[in-house]
């Protein structure tokens, strides 16, 4: 069989990692690319904004590039649309209305790129060159999900994206598990699917039990100042908010700058529907009783600049949180969060808050399926070939383990890795290749990856700090033209530093005047004062700051 007649995916991003979902696919010399996600950096990353998929392998296939298919509006699935756009506007995007919307409102800053946006709806069959693609309404914590089974001369695939089963979704149109089971009855050669909650037993509450959960709040809370913090793109679990706030006759004040944002999109494309006579902003907070206001706020993940972190710390001007506040948690903290999470709910307790999060009421309903709404999907697909996604290294692992024990054979499952090519035929699947993929800064307006020297520069700084020398030296004479200026920051501390800078000045003087400085080079003079106190302060602190030298030759 020729290449020709094999289907070749490359994971660019989601897998083995939580973020920055990427995938294309190639057949016949023509490529389509499902989402383009981000993911926000760690600690590891000091002032880096977002990081995004490496394009490298893209920008060396351009021309075979045909369509940007998006699953649905979550950042980690179009936060990097804007970049590649940047690179390949000549590409149409595909989505949903909502998807699209989110990607429009992203877009409006980067006005100078111009694309093309097709909206697609469930059960929308799409001809692209070899390629039939077919999407499937699927439910999530964001209104207008779709799952994608895209057919080729060799073979077909289900990718099902970011999923859930719920019986009661806000919306009235459940994950359409029949057309589901109608693609597994005609063959379907591989399954793409999510791993994200493939550790948890069981199914995920539904969306209408956290509605149920927060009136209960509402209702034994009459006369309190209520808060609700929960992710801004969660459409229908602000919709629920919304019903109850106008059940309970409570005026609305948003904070944070996403929530203003979706709500803003979401009302326009009429995905989200509200009395606007409810909403008032937040500076006119103070002519309205604690029982007369709700106010729904960004911060679930205890984000340092979120609006409910600042309150929590008694930064934010509008609000001061005291004893008739009871604040919710409608979110629960995303893997590596629970720190900053705990901190921020520690903080309001502090305040005298009275708090409510998922350890203790049901105000959260998990967008990602549980095992056994994973288990249905397997059945109802039935592939020969199967390779889990969206998730990190433990939960592609725990999903092959979980097809396995449903009867799936080893040899039939891959676990992919970034940069992993995969080919696809009719009758088998196998590893062919790595290509370069990972991750790129985003940096303001610069655009960086992991070996930067910036990167290195700012841990150096953030661990060691910086000493600053300066020194003017007579051209003729080689003698030094009085003392040296040094200073430090982060090097030593302040009961020491007088000293410090002191003997260092001491050293450096000592040393020059044993070398011949007259018609010295600048830039050897620059690296002699360097290396002397490099030296000099890892003898004294056992440290390595940068230490910058201004040499002004007189």
């Amino acid at each position: 069989m020729n290449n020709n007649n094999k289907l070749k995916i490359t994971f660019l991003g989601g897998v083995g990692e939580i973020g920055k979902n990427m995938t294309a696919f190639e057949y016949n010399n023509e490529i389509i690319i499902v989402d383009c996600g981000l993911t926000f950096p760690g600690d590891d990353l000091p002032g880096v904004d977002v990081v995004i998929p490496d394009f490298t392998y893209l920008a060396a296939n351009k021309d075979k590039i045909k369509a940007l298919l998006l699953t649905h509006g979550h950042e980690d699935h179009i936060g990097g649309v804007p970049f590649f756009l940047q690179q390949f506007s000549k590409v149409p995007i595909y989505g949903s209305k909502l998807t699209l919307a989110l990607v429009d409102h992203k877009m409006r800053e980067h006005q100078k790129v111009s694309y093309k946006a097709i909206t697609v709806k469930p059960k929308n069959v799409l001809k692209i060159g070899s390629f039939s693609v077919e999407f499937i309404k699927v439910s999530h914590s964001i209104a207008g999900c779709l799952a994608m089974c895209i057919t080729t001369p060799a073979g077909s695939v289900i990718h099902t994206g970011d999923f859930k089963i719920d019986f009661e979704p806000i919306d009235g149109t459940m994950t359409d598990l029949q057309r589901f089971g109608e693609l597994g009855k005609k063959g379907v050669n591989l399954l793409l699917c999510e791993s994200t909650n493939v550790c948890r037993p069981g199914y995920s509450i539904s969306e209408k039990s956290v509605g149920r959960a927060l009136d209960e709040i509402f209702k034994a809370h009459p006369d309190n100042r209520l808060f609700v913090a929960t992710f801004a793109s969660n459409i229908h679990r602000l919709q629920q908010i919304l019903n109850l706030a106008e059940k309970y006759k409570r005026k609305v004040a948003f904070t944070g700058r996403s929530m203003l944002n979706i709500i803003d999109v979401g009302s326009k494309i009429g995905e989200i529907t509200y009395n606007k006579d409810i909403i008032i902003d937040i500076d006119k907070i103070d002519k309205y009783s604690d029982k007369e206001l709700l106010i729904v706020t960004t911060g679930s993940q205890g984000e340092p600049l979120s609006a409910l972190t600042r309150m929590a710390m008694g930064e934010f001007k509008q609000i001061k949180i005291g004893a008739n506040d009871v604040i919710i948690f409608s979110s629960s903290p995303i893997p590596g969060n629970e720190k900053s999470v705990y901190n921020v709910i520690n903080a309001l307790f502090q305040k005298g808050a009275d708090v409510i999060y998922d350890e203790l009421a049901e105000v959260h309903a998990s967008g990602h399926a549980c095992q056994e709404e994973i288990k249905t999907i397997h059945a109802l697909v039935k592939p020969k070939f199967f390779m889990p996604i969206h998730g990190e290294y433990r939960h592609l692992k725990m999903h092959k383990q979980l097809a396995m024990m449903l009867g799936m054979q080893e040899r039939n499952i891959l676990l992919p890795a970034i940069g992993m090519q995969v080919e696809m035929s009719q009758n088998s699947i196998k590893k062919c290749g790595v290509v370069i993929a990972g991750q790129r800064l985003i940096d303001g307006y610069g655009i960086g990856d992991m070996e930067s020297n910036v990167l290195k520069e700012r841990k150096q700084l953030s661990e060691d700090g910086i000493c600053v020398v300066g020194l003017t030296v007579n051209n003729v004479s080689g003698d030094l033209v009085g003392e040296p200026f040094i200073i430090t920051r982060g090097v030593v501390y302040q009961d020491e530093a007088e000293a410090f800078v002191q003997d260092t000045k001491n050293m450096l003087i000592a040393s020059l005047k044993e070398q011949d400085l007259r018609g010295c080079e600048p830039a050897v003079l620059r690296n002699t004062v360097k290396r002397a106190v490099s030296n000099f302060i890892f003898k004294r602190t056992k440290r390595k700051p940068m230490v910058l030298a201004i040499v002004i030759l007189d």
